[in-house]
């Protein structure tokens, strides 16, 4: 999931981006649609096709044998596939003209909206299923992401710096899991700002089920985004592929959460091959749930001291507030000062 070859991104990077991109024909996308389709066939696939055939039409009618001898497609099995998913266009077509019906956009490297930031990966999507918007350009990004069985205190935690960071103009990125991410989500809500949910699943699908709020919600402050058709069922092989989206489209990552093999893992694996700064909120050693950030943090992580401090990598200054401390408004008396001083995110006993 590293960025590339120079040559073959910018290449592709002007023949998407160039003068005569408002003459892509409506057809093209068609085929596009029609080719990520097909089943068992990846980005990188459809990619090397696309830059073979010089454009999605002409694709169409290569033969699967063709694409073999190329180096393309390794299987005949795989190349009957393609042979017989011909068949299916007319049907492909249908299905993306009632797109628009469901409030569904699918946005392809051939249009100005698909996100510059995936274009730096070196298998980015060939499609997105947009409902809602995509994170702007301009607009610093950051992921909150972590474990789906997280502790209180990372969920507060969580919650603590998707508002942060969205109240400061930052959009926040995360998977809509439960835990970590639907906290991260919440807290940018929250905050009054966006916030953008990458899902193992199909745009017209929500998962969990408990984070139906959210699902509902996003949309109208954020957006859902998939690479994956309607319908597609949240199956578990989906959401370490998804995870590469989540990390191209931010600027720095943060695991709140996480164990020694897991998800957020391997979002952050991908954000540093994609030159992303990560932090991670540290923890005790004898927590099965601070194993992975601790980890990230012994390998060069930053520690997540405070929203501030992602801020400002962010080059966002925040000026320090005048204001009493939660206590001080409280106006505790003494003993009670002291009583809530000892007070923490995990249940204490007498």
């Amino acid at each position: 999931m590293g960025i590339g070859n120079s040559g073959e991104q910018e290449s592709s990077r002007n023949a998407v981006f160039g003068p005569e991109m408002d003459l892509v024909k409506r057809h093209e996308k068609e085929y596009l649609y029609w080719l990520t389709r097909i089943p068992g066939f990846g980005a990188v696939t459809i990619r090397r096709i696309w830059e073979m055939a010089g454009s999605f039409e002409r694709a169409y009618y290569i033969e699967g044998m063709e694409l073999k001898k190329l180096g393309i497609l390794q299987s005949e099995e795989k190349c009957r596939t393609y042979d017989r998913w011909k068949e299916q266009f007319s049907c492909m077509v249908r299905e993306y003209d009632h797109l628009q019906e469901k409030g569904i956009r699918f946005v392809t490297p051939l249009d100005r909206e698909y996100p510059k930031r995936l274009l730096h990966i070196y298998d980015y999507p060939m499609g997105l299923y947009v409902k809602g918007e995509l994170p702007k350009e301009e607009i610093p990004t950051a992921a909150v992401i972590g474990a789906r069985n997280c502790t209180a205190y990372g969920r507060e935690t969580a919650d603590y710096m998707g508002r942060e960071l969205a109240a400061a103009g930052v959009q926040v990125i995360s998977g809509m899991a439960l835990g970590i991410d639907g906290a991260g989500h919440e807290g940018a809500l929250a905050g009054g700002g966006k916030t953008y949910a990458v899902l193992g699943c199909g745009v017209d699908q929500c998962y969990p089920r408990s984070n139906y709020e959210l699902y509902e919600s996003i949309p109208f402050h954020g957006g859902l985004i998939s690479e994956y058709s309607l319908k597609t069922p949240p199956v578990p092989r989906n959401f370490p592929v998804r995870n590469r989206i989540i990390s191209g489209l931010s600027d720095v990552i943060l695991v709140i959460e996480a164990k020694e093999k897991s998800g957020s893992l391997i979002t952050a694996q991908a954000g540093l091959e994609q030159g992303k700064e990560i932090y991670a909120l540290p923890g005790r050693i004898t927590d099965a749930l601070s194993t992975g950030c601790n980890q990230l943090i012994s390998e060069g992580a930053q520690v997540l001291f405070s929203p501030e401090t992602v801020l400002e990598n962010l080059g966002i200054f925040v000026k320090e507030k005048e204001k009493l401390s939660e206590k001080k408004q409280k106006g505790l008396a003494k003993k009670e000062k002291m009583v809530y001083s000892c007070l923490d995110f995990e249940p204490r006993h007498k």
